[in-house]
């Protein structure tokens, strides 16, 4: 397949995503600021039932993280530099949040690479001190891979490569924001700043606070 269509492919379905976002963030052609953003929780198809492999070899659903919040990105432990880029984005996030709202939300990087993605190897990779602290590495078997993948409308890609082993994966690059009962609410593209994403975290803990 040439290159170009590949990114096409991976590009197309983050453009669409975002276009509709700022409509709905939108109001006869004017911008809302994006500090109050609209809840747009079961307003798109976004997510769905999953079946993974955590980073301790346990079996894991999407019921397994119900009662929190998930931040969740899609990338690889050999990626050079997006992956990084966006864990630690998150992480920038979430360290300006208090106690009290960071332990409401589970950070979860699930993998578009599972041939080298084992659960040991996530095991190591989840507790750099650059990245979430208690972030969760999901694995599992191609095909679960891809279901999930489709769930949330995610694109990747093995890049081609004359080395079997050392290869990169084209992937889309979005932090998918999740209720507690695993509904879709909001994206964060690649490059938000990590103030913009701990001002919409805190909007949207306050607007599902539990009631005293």
């Amino acid at each position: 397949m040439p290159r170009w269509l590949i990114w096409l492919l991976i590009v197309a379905p983050s453009v669409m995503i975002i276009t509709f976002l700022t409509l709905m963030l939108s109001d006869q052609g004017q911008t809302v600021e994006r500090r109050a953003a609209v809840r747009t929780s079961g307003e798109a198809a976004i997510g769905g039932p999953f079946t993974l492999v955590d980073q301790t070899g346990a079996t894991v659903t999407d019921e397994t993280f119900r009662g929190k919040a998930m931040l969740i990105y899609f990338g690889y432990t050999y990626c050079p530099d997006i992956c990084p880029f966006s864990l630690q984005i998150m992480a920038g996030a979430l360290d300006q949040l208090s106690a009290e709202e960071r332990d409401r939300i589970q950070p979860i990087l699930i993998t578009v690479d599972p041939e080298r993605d084992t659960p040991e190897h996530l095991a190591q990779y989840v507790t750099s001190p650059a990245f979430p602290d208690g972030l969760i590495g999901l694995t599992g078997t191609t095909e679960q891979i891809a279901a999930v993948a489709r769930e949330y409308r995610i694109v990747y890609q093995r890049a081609e490569t004359d080395d079997a082993n050392d290869y990169l994966m084209d992937h889309s690059s979005i932090v998918y924001l999740m209720d507690s009962q695993g509904e879709f609410v909001d994206i964060f593209t690649h490059g938000t700043d990590p103030r913009a994403m701990a001002a919409r975290l805190q909007d949207f803990l306050e607007e599902n606070s539990a009631p005293s």
